[in-house]
């Protein structure tokens, strides 16, 4: 199966101005980009208002990992090559983020699926710096829904 937006062309700060675009749309009160030490966007924060509460989300690009995935691809990488992955597993990374966010907000348009539905693994705790899905999956998931860990 081959991955998606590998070969985007697309500048990763077009990308992120897009998404913050949809996010707008869709009724954010505010967005915020947080960065690597390096200056590269990491994640992209947003408040949207919800039953007269503001929630917080945070929708991380995981650039490294993408990264890691595109390098173990190339069989013998040069170093300009290896400059280049990193370069567009960046671009990979924002795409996908893109993608996902246009999906998601489409489905909601069409009533297929409700905001919380779909971005509550992503609602973010500043307290803990984690987002739902983080604490869950360090409480161990299993755990937490124990109805879909019983045997029947």
């Amino acid at each position: 199966m081959g991955i998606k937006n590998y070969t985007s062309q697309q500048p990763v700060m077009r990308t992120i101005a897009l998404i913050e675009v949809k996010l707008a749309v869709s009724g954010a009160t505010q967005i915020l980009k947080e960065y690597t030490p390096d200056g590269k966007v990491d994640s992209i924060a947003f408040i949207k208002r919800m039953n007269g509460f503001d929630m917080p989300f945070k929708l991380p690009a995981k650039i490294s990992e993408c990264e890691k995935i595109l390098r173990s691809r190339i069989r013998k990488p040069r170093k300009d090559t290896m400059k280049r992955i990193s370069q567009q597993a960046e671009r990979t990374a924002w795409k996908l983020i893109f993608d996902w966010v246009d999906v998601q907000m489409t489905m909601i348009e069409l009533n297929q699926a409700e905001f919380m539905q779909v971005f509550m693994p992503y609602l973010y705790d500043h307290s803990t710096k984690q987002t739902y899905f983080e604490k869950m999956k360090e409480k161990g998931l299993q755990k937490l829904l124990p109805a879909l860990t019983e045997k029947a």
